[in-house]
């Protein structure tokens, strides 16, 4: 499962199959999620996609035209009305997850979202264990030629891609 990066934002959700290994776009954040919660027990395959199959070109190559990450498989859905979003960071070091609530809150760690939940007893089906903060593992040989990165004394480099 990968979703890809453009502007520090996901752009694009895809989902490679288990048979043929085409990337395929998943047309949603819900359907992607979906998929991941339980890529495990039911891995992707194309047909699973409205008119596709193996026999198709894939939606999406795999290239460093955008920057890719791929999930951790098997996170929990996002619980209704919330959102996931994911943010990169300048230097491409990680993403930051955090959570948007129906009423439009970011709450960014675990005790937020319990803060938010016992406050808001209209959520009582959710629990602080339904949400991840995981982040997604971004691909290094898709990151732009040239980026900002710390070094270990916090100070800015630039880092050409062959040398990370």
């Amino acid at each position: 499962m990968k979703r890809t990066l453009s502007q520090g934002s996901v752009d694009i959700y895809a989902a490679q199959c288990k048979n043929c290994l085409k990337w395929r776009e998943i047309d949603t954040q819900e359907e992607f999620e979906e998929i991941r919660s339980k890529v495990t027990e039911e891995p992707f395959l194309c047909s699973r996609k409205a008119n596709s199959s193996c026999d198709e070109p894939g939606d999406i190559e795999y290239d460093s035209t955008r920057t890719w990450v791929i999930d951790k498989p098997n996170l929990p859905k996002t619980p209704q009305g919330f959102k996931r979003s994911l943010v990169l960071r300048k230097d491409y070091s990680k993403l930051d997850a955090y959570y948007i609530t129906p009423a439009g809150k970011k709450l960014r760690t675990r005790n937020e979202i319990a803060a938010f939940l016992k406050d808001n007893p209209e959520f009582k089906g959710v629990s602080a264990s339904d949400f991840d903060f995981s982040s997604p593992k971004i691909m290094q040989d898709t990151i732009p030629e040239i980026i900002e990165q710390k070094d270990s004394a916090n100070k800015k480099v630039k880092i050409a891609k062959d040398e990370v």
